[in-house]
């Protein structure tokens, strides 16, 4: 009887680490999108498509915010930011500085989606102010809203399971 509970459980666990990778693999789709970094960006850096990345992350976590998927999202986040402080091991810096970046990181996404909250009830105007707060940019902030008000309509067109299905080919 024991056993089948540890059975189960790794099963389970596995199966959340599978859809979160699955999730995550989707948004990071979007954030390669080539076509956006000449709305947001003129290089192409890790904390370019970082930054790119959280703002897709803050709008899904948005749009998917409810209740009955609040442990389901917050074990997403976790394996976010896992994943984000794996790649930046990766790049090769150390303890450190993986967990001062962590801390800017977490508090910038906290920044986006504070400033991102009421989006849907702002003005073009307001699009606008928001885009630059977020990241500090003088041109290109129309296009910039036009992006997110498209991917927001993608978000509300799509169901939270179909992003945990397989990855998509997604083109906003």
């Amino acid at each position: 009887m024991q056993l089948d509970k540890i059975i189960t459980n790794s099963i389970n666990i596995f199966l959340i680490e599978l859809n979160n990778s699955i999730i995550y693999n989707n948004l990071i789709n979007l954030t390669r999108n080539k076509k956006i970094y000449r709305y947001f960006t003129d290089s192409d850096t890790f904390n370019d498509r970082l930054i790119i990345y959280l703002i897709h992350l803050s709008f899904f976590f948005v749009r998917f915010k409810s209740k009955n998927k609040k442990d389901f999202l917050q074990n997403f986040f976790d394996y976010s930011f896992r994943q984000i402080e794996t790649s930046i091991r990766e790049i090769g810096h150390g303890d450190v500085t993986v967990n001062k970046k962590m801390k800017e990181y977490i508090n910038y996404f906290y920044f986006i989606v504070d400033k991102t909250k009421n989006w849907e009830n702002s003005s073009f105007e307001d699009k606008i102010e928001i885009v630059k707060k977020i990241l500090n940019i003088k041109n290109n902030s129309k296009d910039i809203v036009n992006y997110i008000d498209k991917y927001i309509i993608f978000l509300a067109n799509n169901s939270l399971n179909s992003f945990s299905k397989s990855v998509l080919d997604v083109q906003i």
